[in-house]
Parts: C-alpha cells; structure tokens; sequence
C-alpha cells in the first residue's frame, strides 16, 4: 500500500472527521455524518495499522477517531467504569506502540552485560577493583543468595517493588532528557555483567543464572520498557515530525504515562516473585517456570491484545480517557 496516495485521497474525509469530532454539539446531519466518518476512518486505519505499522497520519487519524467515539458514545456514569477500558485498550496499545524499541533496548543491554562481565573475567586487575579477594568470595559463596531470603517475603517483595517503581517512572518522566534512560540501561546492564563476573570467578556462574531468572525475566523487561518509553518522549521531541513539537510531546508524553501504570503493575508481579518464589526451596524448573509464566503473560498483553487494540484504532493517548473523565466530573 502507498500511504502517500491513501493520504491524499482521503485529506479531505480525514479532515472533516477531525472537524465533526472537535465540535462539540453536532446537529443531527452532523452526528450522522460523523458516524459515516468514523466508520470510513476506522478502515483506513485499520489498512494503515496492518501495512505500514506505526506513522504519523495513522497516529492523527487515530485521534480523531477517539474524539468521534466520545461524541457518539458519551461517557459512563460512573468513573470506575471507565477502567476497564484503559486496562483492555489504552495501556496495551501504549505498550505495543514501544515493543519494538524494548527489544532493542533488551538487545543493547544484553551486548553491554556480556561485554562487560566478559572484559572483568579476562582482566585480573578489574576484579581487584571491585573489592577484596576475601570480600569477593563472601559475595559469590553467601551474600549474593541470602539477599533473597534475610528478609520476611513481604517485606522483601514491597521494598522491591516500590524501588523499581519508582526508578521506572523516573526513566519516563526525565525520559525527554534522553540521558537518563541510557545511564539506568548502562548502569543496570554493567551491574549485571560485574556481578556474573564476581561469581564465574568463584565457580558459581550457575547460581548467578538461577537466582536471576525467576524474578529477573518480568524485571528486566519492565526496565526496557521503561527505558523505551523514555526514549519515545525523547525522539518525539528530538523529531515530531509534522507535528509541532508540543503537539508531539503531549501526544507521547500521555501514552507513556499510561505506560508507567503499567510497569507499576508489572514490577509488583516481579516483586512478588522475587520475594516469595525465588527464595523457596522448590525445583529450579518450577521457580523458574512461574517467572518466565509472568513474562508470557505481559508479552501477550503487549503484543497481542495491544496489537488488537491498535489496529482497532486506539494509540495508548489518554486524551479519550481524560475527556471523559472531564465530562463526568463537569456534569
């Protein structure tokens, strides 16, 4: 499909759609009108979505869209009803509009944690560095495990939570910087790959292996995600496009927000993990089987459901969601 022709022949029908939509009390002609719109749009961003991906005219006539749903459907009497809605629709097509800068970001990080744990285990004098022979091996041969059981499993799993969290949100919110998604992906990543290092040293690069993947398949990729929202606001900014640059930001910078509810949810699933699968005296295959369930659940959502809400026409912008809200709260 040639999205440059499909937009020309269809400027004007989009356009009108965005003028139905913005009005706020449509005449009967005009309701009717919007409806017929809306239906022609929804195909054409339907052909859009499954052909050309991501684009700058699917993303404007998908707002569109969104506004014409509002002045059709109305809004709900009550608020809580409208969650669903975020969970089914907005959320998972904000996470599938970033999926694939998370696997880049999960590629970048893995290549740096490799190079790095590589790079100390060939160089003596990098694991001199990082502490003493005798502090090193109290490391690898008890503190490394006992971290996940010195502390009651409820205790452990909200400090951990919370801690992720909050450096999650942080990595969207300063994430127009574009510096500090980079510098938490490196210091996760060189954190990683000192610590594989440390125990392959002491013969327990095995242990490394088993206490991470548990809890650390659903942290981990909840890190890229936040690290690949973050980046989005950045090129949003960086390169808007057609757009203005504030219209850009504002459109990204929602979605993601919807983004971080997100990793909230996900970092207490990891965190409960983490804090009571991981230290269990159970088979390796079961511990390890729960987390890597945890994962397949969140690749689903993002993947699959966001992608059925994406080619359904929704972009993960709150714009919808808080319209409504404002109307119910008005009157």
């Amino acid at each position: 499909m040639d999205l440059d022709a499909l937009r020309a022949a269809r400027r004007e029908e989009w356009d009108r759609l965005a003028r139905l939509a913005a009005r706020r009390r449509p005449d009967g002609a005009e309701a009717d009108e919007l409806i017929e719109r809306y239906q022609s749009g929804a195909s054409d961003l339907s052909l859009i979505r499954s052909t050309a991906g991501d684009s700058v005219a699917g993303d404007r006539l998908a707002i569109s869209l969104a506004r014409a749903r509002l002045r059709f459907t109305g809004t709900s009497t009550n608020v809580l009803a409208r969650i669903p809605s975020f969970f089914v629709l907005q959320l998972p097509a904000a996470l599938y509009r970033i999926r694939i800068l998370t696997l880049v970001v999960a590629a970048a990080t893995a290549v740096v944690a490799v190079i790095t744990g590589w790079w100390i285990s060939a160089e003596p004098r990098a694991i001199a560095q990082l502490g003493s022979e005798a502090d090193l091996q109290e490391y690898a041969e008890k503190d490394f495990v006992s971290y996940y059981s010195d502390h009651s499993g409820g205790i452990f799993s909200g400090t951990v939570w919370t801690n992720n969290a909050f450096l999650a949100a942080q990595c969207v919110a300063f994430g127009i910087t574009g510096i500090y998604p980079v510098y938490l992906l490196l210091g996760n990543a060189a954190s990683l790959g000192e610590a594989g290092a440390v125990l392959a040293h002491f013969g327990h690069l095995d242990t490394f292996f088993l206490y991470i993947a548990p809890h650390g398949q659903l942290e981990l990729y909840s890190i890229f995600l936040a690290a690949a929202a973050g980046l989005r606001v950045f090129w949003a900014w960086v390169a808007p496009g057609p757009r203005a640059r504030v219209t850009a930001l504002s459109t990204e910078g929602r979605a993601m927000f919807a983004v971080v509810i997100g990793l909230i949810v996900f970092l207490f699933m990891s965190g409960l993990v983490e804090g009571w699968v991981t230290r269990q005296d159970w088979p390796w295959s079961v511990k390890i089987g729960v987390g890597t369930l945890a994962l397949a659940v969140v690749l689903v959502y993002q993947w699959v459901i966001g992608g059925r809400a994406a080619r359904a026409g929704h972009t993960g912008d709150l714009e919808e969601f808080e319209a409504g809200a404002r109307r119910l709260v008005a009157g």
